[in-house]
C-alpha cells in the first residue's frame, strides 16, 4: 500500500490532494486547499509549513509530489511562488518522506497522455480516472490530485 501526497504550490493557496493505492485500487483519501489570508510573507511561509506539517502527521504519506516551477513572465511571481515550494519541501524533508518534483508536463503526460493539455482536458481525466462524481474544486485542489497520481506512478516505477 502506497500514501501519495500531492502539491500544487502557491503563494496564498496551496492544493494538496492524498491518493492511496492499494493493489490495482487507487482510494482518493483527502483533497482541498491550504488558504492562506497573512499578509506577512515570513508569517505566510511559516504557517503554510506548519499546516503541510500537520497533513503529513494527519496522513503519513510515504511520498509527497510537489510540482515543479516552470517558466514565468512575471519574475516577482516565480521567486514568491520558490519561496512556497522550500518551505512545502522543509515540511516534507523534516517528516522524512521522500520528495520528486514532476513539471507539470510531466503530470499533464502522465494523466492525458499528451503534454499540452489544457485544464479542462486534465480537470475530466482526473474526474474519471479515479472515480469522482464531479470534477474536484477548486482548480488547485483538482490539479494536487493530478500531481498525486503522477506521484503514484513514481512509486510504482522506483520501487
Amino acid at each position: 500500500m502506497s500514501r501519495i501526497l500531492g502539491i500544487d504550490p502557491g503563494t496564498h493557496r496551496i492544493g494538496f490532494g492524498i491518493l492511496e493505492k492499494n493493489g490495482h485500487e487507487i482510494k482518493v483519501i483527502d483533497f482541498g486547499c491550504i488558504d492562506l489570508k497573512e499578509k506577512d510573507k515570513s508569517k505566510r511561509l511559516a504557517q503554510m509549513y506548519g499546516r503541510v506539517c500537520s497533513i503529513i502527521q494527519d496522513r503519513k504519506p510515504d511520498l509527497m509530489a510537489v510540482e515543479a516551477l516552470y517558466f514565468f513572465k512575471n519574475q516577482k511571481t516565480v521567486i514568491s511562488v520558490a519561496e512556497s515550494r522550500g518551505a512545502i519541501m522543509l515540511a516534507g524533508a523534516l517528516g522524512k518522506i521522500l520528495i520528486v518534483e514532476p513539471t507539470p508536463l510531466q503530470v499533464k503526460q502522465g494523466i492525458c497522455g499528451y503534454g499540452r493539455a489544457d485544464k479542462v482536458q486534465m480537470q475530466k481525466m482526473i474526474q474519471k480516472i479515479l472515480n469522482l462524481k464531479e470534477i474536484p474544486k477548486p482548480d488547485d485542489a483538482a490539479d494536487a490530485l493530478a500531481v498525486a497520481f503522477w506521484g503514484i506512478s513514481y512509486k510504482n516505477y522506483s520501487n
